[in-house]
């Protein structure tokens, strides 16, 4: 099976960037369709972005639609999350998912591998 393992969290300031990267352990992500989550202290978890394996195909939340780039590099077997113009609302612990879909999707029960997440905070 497929494993997603996740790097590039830390710390930024508003207004600031970052890139996530997802790297797959065991197995490649070929095939499969990629999505990032994020989970804030106390909330549920949320969909954030997702895309196809061919890269045709992207879908956001409307929370992040204009300031995060979903992209992969097939070769290398990663999935990338640049983020842009980041707010203190965009804390939260982000979580990369693999998925036999062949659409990007935002439920998160059509995800059948997960990451163990990365820690993005954003200070004010």
């Amino acid at each position: 099976q497929v494993q997603p393992v996740e790097s590039g969290g830390g710390l930024a300031q508003a207004g600031g960037s970052l890139r996530l990267s997802c790297a797959a352990s065991g197995r490649t992500f070929r095939g499969n369709t990629m999505g990032w989550f994020r989970q804030a202290p106390g909330k549920e978890r949320e969909f954030v972005a997702a895309i196809t394996w061919s890269a045709g195909s992207t879908y956001y939340a409307d929370s992040v639609k204009g300031r995060f780039t979903i992209s992969r590099d097939n070769a290398k077997n990663t999935v990338y999350l640049q983020m842009n113009s980041l707010k203190p609302e965009d804390t939260a612990v982000y979580y990369c998912a693999a998925s036999y879909s062949t659409r990007p999707r935002s439920e998160g029960g059509t995800y059948n591998y997960w990451g163990q997440g990365t820690q993005v905070t954003v200070s004010s």
